[in-house]
């Protein structure tokens, strides 16, 4: 039985994924390039988001290597970072030289999200098992005898149209993200690790002859600014204080105010902050940090922002879910397939353990990053953004010997990851070489603001 087959008026699939984000494709690629069916519902009609993650680490370009992906990636336009710079203008607290570290990719490959699924999506639709549904909305779980058989989801037409439908499987996971719809109808709530700021996400054009700076953030008297090299763009977060008087303080200023205050964080911008010139172009972001208890119940299975909400820090959460998804390809693939096999599977029950695994292999990553998180938040993030004055660097971070083992540390836990991961997943199904792209591609030019 395959997934495009019927169960008592429902379809099927062996795996179901809640979420087209890189979470649930690369679970899917992986599955499917294993020998497991795998279907993954995303509720939009395109990949095309303001503000998702598009910071590629080290890590995550390994992976790429390992799938065979790196030379198209390379064929993708986008931008290589390879310094990285925290703290104020006359004593940085944080200085890395990236290329310098002995990595096989010593470099952040900034890249447009929605690029970066399509790819994955071409891959992976090159394998037979895959199978992806737009405009599919997952609103709840199929529940039998306590555990998860599947969801239901609503498919929308391009006309607007809207159906019902049920698609039965053996494992159902969500990979869509911090507010999964799925998630909270499945009885999991996250546990709020708090988070002293949010975002305020614009772009500003970049000078051909500015100095590559990667990616540098500053610290100023009461604010806090990161401004991301993307060639002739600078993308820029401006920090306020978390809750409703940060946001409505800095809009209830004029927006000339504004340029001012990121002028003051962020000099090298130059005139160029005078293109913000209505706070139409500035868009507001809500940051969380939080995770599960317990990624899993029999049948079901949490991974990504659906298990783990990341602050902003470091980039790491595009990155985070993609190690999930490797861990539990390596971890379920086998299970999945001798499953496929029994004609009883939609009436049996995965056993828990083996998604236990799952949280088990991926807890100290998540949880150790997550520290770390919160340990900047409270020592540099929030100290800046609640005072008046200038605050003075924290101790020992204001010694040279002590900025650099700072460095080592951050680029080491951001960029490399507490437990990366490696594909051990076979290529079980062969490859069919479609006669054209099944998704179409999406370049900058089409996208509306920020990436």
């Amino acid at each position: 039985m395959t997934h495009t087959e019927t169960h008592a008026d429902a379809e099927t699939t062996t795996v179901a994924i809640a979420g087209g984000g890189p979470a649930g494709i690369m679970l899917g690629l992986l599955l499917a390039r294993a020998g497991v069916d795998v279907t993954v519902l995303e509720k939009h009609g395109d990949f095309i988001r303001d503000f998702r993650g598009d910071t590629v680490h080290p890590s995550t370009l390994e992976l790429l290597d390992e799938l065979g992906l790196a030379e198209e990636l390379e064929g993708i336009p986008h931008r290589d970072a390879d310094r990285l710079t925290i703290g104020s203008a006359e004593r940085p607290i944080i200085t890395a030289d990236l290329s310098r570290y002995p990595w096989r990719h010593p470099y952040i490959a900034l890249i447009p999200q929605w690029d970066f699924l399509n790819m994955l999506v071409e891959h992976a639709q090159r394998y037979p098992g895959f199978r992806l549904l737009m405009r599919a909305e997952c609103t709840d779980p199929i529940e039998d005898d306590g555990a998860v058989r599947g969801l239901r989801y609503i498919q929308r037409g391009e006309d607007g149209s809207e159906e019902a439908r049920e698609l039965r499987a053996v494992l159902t996971v969500s990979a869509d993200g911090r507010r999964s719809r799925l998630r909270e109808a499945a009885g999991l709530v996250p546990v709020d690790l708090g988070a002293p700021m949010d975002v305020l996400w614009l772009r500003v054009t970049r000078d051909p002859d500015a100095p590559e700076v990667g990616l540098n953030g500053r610290l100023g008297t009461g604010a806090m600014g990161v401004a991301i090299d993307r060639g002739d763009y600078w993308q820029v977060a401006y920090l306020i204080p978390k809750g409703v008087e940060g946001a409505d303080d800095v809009r209830t200023r004029s927006v000339e105010e504004f340029q001012e205050r990121l002028l003051e964080v962020l000099p090298f911008l130059g005139e160029h902050v005078r293109e913000v010139d209505d706070w139409s172009k500035v868009a507001f972001l809500e940051v969380g940090l939080d995770r599960l208890r317990h990624w899993f119940r029999p049948g079901y299975l949490c991974i990504g922002d659906a298990a783990h909400t990341m602050s902003p820090i470091g980039g790491v959460g595009i990155n985070l879910a993609i190690q999930d998804a490797v861990a539990s390809a390596n971890l379920l693939a086998e299970p999945l397939l001798r499953a496929q096999a029994e004609p009883e599977r939609f009436e049996r029950t995965l056993n828990p353990a083996l998604l236990a695994r799952v949280q088990q292999r991926r807890w100290a990553a998540t949880a150790g990053t997550q520290l770390f998180q919160q340990v900047v938040q409270r020592q540099v993030i929030q100290r800046v953004l609640s005072s008046r004055k200038e605050q003075p660097i924290p101790f020992p971070l204001r010694t040279e010997a002590g900025s650099r083992a700072w460095s080592r540390v951050v680029a080491r836990v951001m960029l490399r990851g507490i437990r990366p991961e490696h594909i051990r997943t076979p290529e079980r199904s062969a490859p069919v070489v479609p006669a054209q792209k099944r998704v179409p591609s999406v370049t900058r030019a089409t996208a509306q603001g920020p990436s």
